[in-house]
C-alpha cells in the first residue's frame, strides 16, 4: 500500500511530494514506512501541489509494481511573486517507492495546469490527465498524455474536450474546480469526466462564450447556465474520444425542489421560495471501473432550495473563528446537495446519501469536493465517499484560536457502498 501527499510548513519555502509505502504484519495491522520525498524543494518560488499516485498492479504488463506520481509545480517570480506557469510533473519508482526517477515535465506547451490524475492500464501503458491551456486559448481545456516504456517517455498532450470552468454552484458556499477524474476499464476502455458550465438549453456539451464569465459576466452565466458533471471515452488507447455526454442527464433536465418555504425573517418580512428555483448543478465528478467492466461515476447534485437563516453578529474573533453566532440574521436561498452515482452500463443512477448536505453548516467557504471519489471491489460492489456537514462536532480548537467548547456542523467522510 501506498500514500502520497504534500510536505510543507506554512512559514517556511520547503516543500515536496511524499510517498510512504504501508505494510501489514501477521495480525492484520498496517505499519507505515518514512516518507520518500519527489520534487523537494527551498525555492521561494516553486510550490509542488496536487499529487495523485497509481501503482501499475496488472500481471500483464511489463512493468508491474511500478508506482507513478503526478503532480502540479506552480512557479512564482522570486522577485515579485507573481505567477508564472504550473507545468504537470511525473516521477516513477521501479523499487517499492525507495527512490523515484527525476521529476519529467510531461504537458509539452500545456504550462498553465492543475488538477492532474495517473493511471495504469492492463498493458501497462501509463495515462496522465489534468485541466489545462497553452498560452493563447481562450478556453481551458481536459489534456492526456501516455507512456508505454514505464514513464521513461511520454507522448504529446492530446485535448481531450475544451472545459468552461464551473462558477461556484448558485446558492452555495465553498469553491469549486473543473480538474479530471478518470479510469480504464480492463479491456482498455479509457474514461474521464469533469464539470463544465452548459447552456440551460444545450444538447451538446461543448464550450459556449455565453457560458464563460470572463467573456459574458458571471449575471450571464446565471442567467443562462448551470454546472454540469460530463464524460468522454476513448477506446483506442487515447487516440481519440467521443463529444462530451452528461452524466446524470435526468438531474441535468431538473429544476432544484423548494423545500422549507415560507420563511419568517427576525424583521418580519418573508422570504418565499423563487419562482424560478434554478437547474439542478452537478459538479465534482469521479470515475471507477469494474472488474466485470461496469462504469461507475458519481457526483455531487445542488437539487434542493431552502431557506437558510445567516448570522447577524458572529462570535468574536468574526474572521478566523466562524463557529458560533450571538444573533441570528434574516433567511437567504441555500442549495443543498445530494450525493449520486450512475452505472453509465445500464444507464441507472441513485442518490446515495441518506440527508440533504448544507454546505453553509460551520463552513467557511473551502475545500468540499476535492475529497469525494468512488472505487469498485473485486466483487464488483462500487464504494462511494464524499464530504459530509451534516454530524454535529465539540470544537475547542478552531485555526490555532481556542474556543469555549461549542457544538457544530463541521466536515465528515460519508461513505456508501452498492451495485445495480
Amino acid at each position: 500500500m501506498y500514500f502520497a501527499g504534500l510536505g510543507f510548513d506554512r512559514t517556511q519555502s520547503p516543500n515536496t511530494v511524499a510517498v510512504n509505502r504501508g505494510t501489514f504484519d501477521s495480525s492484520g495491522n498496517l505499519h507505515w514506512g518514512p516518507p520518500t520525498f519527489i520534487g523537494q524543494t527551498t525555492s521561494k518560488s516553486i510550490l509542488n501541489d496536487k499529487e495523485w499516485i497509481a501503482v501499475d498492479t496488472h500481471a500483464t504488463s511489463h512493468f508491474t509494481d511500478r508506482i507513478y506520481v503526478s503532480w502540479t509545480r506552480f512557479i512564482f517570480s522570486a522577485q515579485t511573486g507573481r505567477y508564472i506557469q504550473s507545468p504537470i510533473f511525473v516521477a516513477y519508482s521501479k523499487n517499492g517507492g525507495s527512490s523515484f526517477s527525476t521529476p519529467q515535465l510531461v504537458g509539452g506547451p500545456v504550462i498553465y495546469d492543475q488538477g492532474s490524475r495517473v493511471l495504469v492500464g492492463p498493458d501497462g501503458s501509463v495515462y496522465v490527465f489534468w485541466e489545462g491551456s497553452t498560452k493563447l486559448a481562450t478556453f481551458n481545456s481536459i489534456w492526456m498524455v501516455k507512456s508505454t516504456d514505464g514513464g521513461k517517455s511520454w507522448t504529446s498532450p492530446v485535448a481531450v474536450a475544451d472545459v468552461v470552468d464551473i462558477l461556484n454552484p448558485a446558492n452555495t458556499a465553498f469553491r469549486v474546480n473543473s480538474f479530471p477524474a478518470a479510469d480504464i476499464t480492463p479491456s482498455g476502455t479509457l474514461y474521464v469526466a469533469w464539470n463544465s458550465e452548459a447552456l440551460n438549453t444545450a444538447s451538446s456539451y461543448t464550450t459556449d462564450p455565453v457560458c464563460a464569465f470572463f467573456i459574458s459576466g458571471v449575471a450571464s452565466v446565471r442567467a443562462n447556465c448551470h454546472a454540469a458533471a460530463v464524460y468522454s471515452k476513448s477506446t483506442d488507447g487515447g487516440g481519440s474520444w467521443t463529444t462530451p455526454l452528461l452524466i446524470f442527464p435526468a438531474l441535468d433536465a431538473s429544476n432544484r425542489t423548494p423545500v422549507g418555504y415560507p420563511a419568517t425573517n427576525p424583521d418580519n418580512t418573508i422570504l418565499n421560495a423563487p419562482s424560478n428555483t434554478g437547474r439542478v448543478e452537478t459538479f465534482f465528478p469521479s470515475v471507477a471501473t469494474a472488474p466485470n467492466g461496469r462504469v461507475y461515476m458519481s457526483a455531487y447534485a445542488a437539487d434542493t432550495l431552502s431557506p437558510w437563516q445567516t448570522c447577524k453578529t458572529p462570535a468574536t474573533p468574526t474572521a478566523v473563528g466562524r463557529i458560533n453566532c450571538l444573533e441570528l440574521g434574516n433567511y437567504i436561498h441555500n442549495a443543498r446537495l445530494e450525493y449520486a452515482v450512475a452505472d453509465l452500463t445500464t444507464n441507472v443512477s441513485q442518490i446515495v446519501s441518506t440527508h440533504p448536505i448544507n454546505s453553509r453548516h460551520g463552513f467557511g467557504g473551502g475545500f468540499i469536493g476535492d475529497y469525494t471519489s468512488i472505487a469498485v471491489g473485486s466483487d464488483n460492489v462500487f464504494h462511494a465517499v464524499w464530504t459530509d456537514t451534516n454530524n454535529k462536532q465539540t470544537v475547542t480548537w478552531w485555526f490555532g484560536f481556542e474556543f469555549v467548547p461549542t457544538t457544530v456542523n463541521m466536515q465528515d467522510i460519508a461513505t456508501a457502498k452498492g451495485s445495480f
